[in-house]
């Protein structure tokens, strides 16, 4: 398995379980959950693609040096 699989399975975790500390519904109008689901979908796969992508990069930057 690449380093980059182990990496996005870790971070998955840790945005997941960061996210669900922040309360999206009061964000959002009532009766709108389908719009609160759909933003914390995205919002977690971008923030899963950002740090995985960052912290490969820093890992790649690594093995060159």
């Amino acid at each position: 398995m690449s380093v980059k699989y182990f990496i996005y399975i870790i971070v998955t975790v840790i945005v997941i379980w960061s996210l669900d500390s922040i309360n999206i519904n009061a964000i959002f109008k009532k009766n709108k959950i389908w719009q609160a689901r759909v933003f914390y979908f995205f919002l977690a796969l971008s923030l899963i693609y950002l740090v995985t992508n960052c912290i490969y990069d820093l890992y790649e930057s690594a093995i060159i040096v």
